[in-house]
C-alpha cells in the first residue's frame, strides 16, 4: 500500500504539464501578430488525413513513456519530465514574442480521418506552431529512454518509431512546418542535456570551475 502511494505522489507531478497547459490556451492566438516560417520543401508535402492517427496519439505516448518511466526508472522520469516542464515554459515565451502559423488546407470528404482532422482543425487555432511542441515532447521521450538505464532494443525501438510518425505527422497533417519540427528537436536536446548534466553535478562542477581557478591564481599570487 505504501508503495502504491508512492508511486502515486510520484506521478502526480505530471499535473504540472496540463496545469502549463493554460498558458497554451491564452497565446493560441493573433492578437501580437504572426511569422509565416513556410518554405517550399513544407508546399511540396502533401496533405495526408491518415496521419492524424499519429498525430491523435501523442497525448497517450507523452503520458504512457512518464508512466513507464516512473515505475522503472525514477530518475530518468525527473529528468524527463523537468525537461517538459522547462520546454513547455520556454515555447509559451517564444509564443508570446514570435508568434508563427501554418495555412491549413481546405478539407474535403467525409471519411473517417478527414473528420478527425476537421475535429483537430476546430478545436486548435493554427497559432503556438514554432517550435512544434508535439515534437518537442516527443523528441525528449526518445532522449530520455536512451539515458536509461532501463533502455534495451525493444522499448528504444517502440518509443523511437511512435515518436518519429507523431513528428512526421505534425507536417502531414499541416499542423507545422519544418522549421518548427527542426528547432523543437534541437531545443529538446539541450534541454535535456542540461537537465541530465545538472543532475549529474556536472553543472555544478563546470559552475565551480572557474571560481577554483580564480582561487588557485589568488593564492600563488598571494
Amino acid at each position: 500500500m505504501n508503495k502504491i502511494k508512492d508511486t502515486v505522489k510520484h506521478l502526480s507531478f505530471m499535473l504540472s504539464i496540463p496545469a502549463l497547459n493554460v498558458f497554451y490556451l491564452l497565446l493560441n492566438n493573433p492578437d501580437r501578430g504572426v511569422h509565416s516560417l513556410v518554405t517550399d520543401i513544407d508546399r511540396s508535402l502533401p496533405f495526408l488525413s491518415i496521419f492524424i492517427l499519429p498525430y491523435s496519439s501523442w497525448y497517450i505516448f507523452i503520458f504512457a513513456t512518464l508512466v513507464y518511466l516512473c515505475f522503472r526508472d525514477r530518475k530518468t522520469y525527473y529528468n524527463a519530465l523537468a525537461s517538459v516542464n522547462i520546454s513547455l515554459i520556454i515555447c509559451y515565451l517564444i509564443y508570446f514574442f514570435y508568434q508563427t502559423t501554418v495555412p491549413r488546407p481546405v478539407l474535403a470528404g467525409n471519411d473517417f480521418f478527414t473528420q478527425m482532422v476537421t475535429w483537430v482543425y476546430k478545436n486548435d487555432q493554427p497559432f503556438n506552431c514554432f517550435p512544434s511542441i508535439h515534437c518537442l515532447l516527443s523528441y525528449l521521450m526518445v532522449v530520455a529512454i536512451n539515458t536509461s538505464k532501463i533502455k534495451n532494443r525493444k522499448n528504444i525501438f517502440i518509443i523511437g518509431s511512435i515518436a518519429v510518425l507523431i513528428i512526421l505527422s505534425t507536417l502531414f497533417v499541416k499542423q507545422h512546418v519544418l522549421l518548427d519540427a527542426l528547432a523543437a528537436m534541437l531545443l529538446g536536446d539541450i534541454i535535456y542535456k542540461v537537465v541530465y548534466n545538472f543532475n549529474q553535478g556536472k553543472v555544478l562542477q563546470w559552475i565551480k570551475r572557474p571560481s577554483l581557478l580564480w582561487t588557485t591564481k589568488r593564492k600563488y599570487e598571494i
